[in-house]
């Protein structure tokens, strides 16, 4: 397969970048396997929004890494690399899809994203004094942080964030745990600006909602 550079717009390749690259095309395996270990559960939640199921989706996300491998020498740094490898991920995935016959494409998936971002019982109903007002605000987190980062907490984040709508899912990786930018997100899953942000405010909605839940039992 040959690997063509991204257009995505982003910033330049960083000096990070550059001595990742180096070492990548060097042959540095420890470089490599950091990579694919830090990038590859959020290369599955974007793959899996374009295929039918997990296991193609890993297949999917295998391949993307030998195309990274074996494109390496054509990245020119037009894009950071996180950038260009998930522009790979993506065409990939969209072609995958296409062959196993799911030709929905990502930015028109709608499972579970059109209802209220915070449920309704939590406001004041209508004829209240302070009708849209809370009825039982968010608790106030007073934590350390050494509790907040617990290993419980990472675990009920991370069974949150599987659990939310493939558009959701793909959003808040790529853009808080990969820390890409609106715009590579809304270029990379072809989605609008406007789109972008309902979908990142939800699952973040979402994941505070799983934090507030375990906070409430830690009180109980």
């Amino acid at each position: 397969m040959e690997v063509r550079q991204s257009r995505t717009a982003g910033p330049a390749v960083d000096s990070a970048d550059v001595r990742l690259v180096r070492a990548l095309r060097d042959g540095d395996e420890t470089a490599f396997a950091g990579l694919v270990e830090r990038w590859t559960p959020t290369m599955l939640a974007v793959a899996n929004g374009y295929v039918p199921s997990r296991t193609v989706a890993e297949d999917v996300v295998q391949e993307t890494w030998l195309a990274v491998l074996t494109g390496l020498h054509r990245f020119e740094g037009r894009s950071s690399l996180r950038t260009w490898v998930f522009a790979i991920l993506v065409n990939l995935a969209r072609r995958r899809g296409v062959r196993e016959r799911r030709s929905v494409p990502f930015s028109a998936l709608t499972r579970d994203d059109t209802g209220p971002t915070v449920a309704a019982d939590r406001f004041l109903p209508p004829g209240d004094e302070w009708a849209g007002h809370w009825s039982a605000p968010p608790l106030a987190w007073d934590l350390p942080e050494s509790a907040a980062l617990s290993g419980e907490v990472r675990h009920r984040l991370r069974v949150a964030l599987d659990a939310l709508p493939a558009r959701q899912r793909a959003v808040v990786q790529l853009r808080d745990v990969l820390g890409l930018d609106a715009d590579e997100v809304c270029t990379l899953l072809d989605l609008a600006p406007g789109n972008q942000r309902v979908l990142l405010h939800r699952g973040r909605a979402r994941l505070r909602q799983a934090l507030e839940d375990y906070m409430n039992e830690a009180h109980t």
